[in-house]
């Protein structure tokens, strides 16, 4: 292992729109830091079109997040595009273990690692990706007005998604593979009654098809004599996995899905180690971009006012 005797006061962990605002909150503060992340933008680079940050009504993904990116990079941060392996608790703070070998000192730790939307690891669902496949009903339900989709899961970020979703397009094919729904009974009774929507219950997906766009999904059985539905959207709600693990040895307390649990200004129950973005249970579970910068600027607020406290 190549150790730097330098020790950071703050190490960002994660590239993603938390871990940018923290890390512009942190510069403002005028907080020397360290931000690491293989890449940069996250999950939010997968966004066909954002129609939900105020002040821009329509930007791509990836756009937004480069912007993101500049701003970060304008207050010149220290960078570090690199893995991390893990982290580990030490007398003073922090150590950071990455995959190059490095292990970095720190102080005090905003981890903003985000979360990974489960796959359904079919042919289509990459290329079509962005192309009438959406893994987040909140951002692209409104360019499928009045078109037929297929939203695919049976649990409540399923179900309200196809109750979101039945606000725009003209009717929804609710896909899953288990006999019945599971989720709140007040939201499964919403859906039960919603003439926009369909059950297709112990049915499996086995592919996305279209030339270009999203034009049909192919079915492992039957459904009104068919083993195909013709569609224009698929929306796929099978859940997330948060990206703790890299944090997991700190034992910090993670809720049922594996989420950090954080209060309102970000803590931990590890003092010095804050968490903000999608894989913590910040903002009501409500995983949108200016959710996860909040919750950055929150983190880097509480961040600056830890080390203070410690006379940095």
């Amino acid at each position: 292992m190549n150790q730097e005797t330098n020790t950071r006061k703050l190490a960002i962990i994660g590239g993603g729109p938390a871990g940018m605002t923290a890390s512009i909150y942190a510069s403002r503060y005028k907080v020397t830091h360290l931000i690491v992340s293989p890449i940069f933008g996250g999950a939010a680079r997968e966004a066909h079109q954002i129609e939900n940050w105020p002040g821009i009504p329509q930007i791509k993904g990836s756009d937004l997040m480069d912007r993101m990116w500049e701003h970060a990079k304008s207050y010149n941060p220290e960078i570090l595009k690199e893995e991390i392996k893990g982290v580990l608790k030490t007398e003073t703070g922090f150590r950071i273990l990455t995959s190059k070998g490095k292990e970095i000192d720190c102080l005090s730790i905003i981890f903003a690692g985000g979360t990974q939307h489960n796959r359904l690891t079919i042919p289509g669902e990459q290329s079509l990706l962005g192309r009438g496949v959406s893994y987040c009903a909140t951002c692209d339900g409104t360019f499928f007005k009045g078109k037929n989709i297929a939203v695919v899961g049976g649990a409540n970020s399923a179900i309200m998604a196809a109750m979101e979703l039945s606000q725009h397009v003209n009717h929804i094919y609710l896909v899953f593979r288990g006999t019945e729904l599971k989720g709140e009974p007040i939201w499964i009774d919403r859906v039960m009654n919603n003439e926009k929507i369909t059950l297709v219950p112990s049915t499996n997906l086995l592919s996305i098809e279209g030339n270009g766009r999203v034009e049909k999904i192919k079915l492992d059985k039957l459904f009104d004599g068919k083993n195909e539905i013709s569609l224009e959207g698929v929306f796929i709600e099978i859940g997330v996995t948060p990206l703790v693990d890299i944090i997991k040895d700190l034992k910090v307390n993670l809720d049922n899905i594996g989420n950090v649990i954080v209060d309102a200004k970000g803590n931990t129950n590890i003092p010095g180690l804050f968490a903000a973005g999608d894989a913590t249970t910040g903002s009501g579970g409500f995983r949108q971009i200016i959710t996860a910068s909040a919750e950055g600027a929150i983190a880097s607020r509480s961040a600056f006012e830890y080390l203070k406290e410690k006379g940095e």
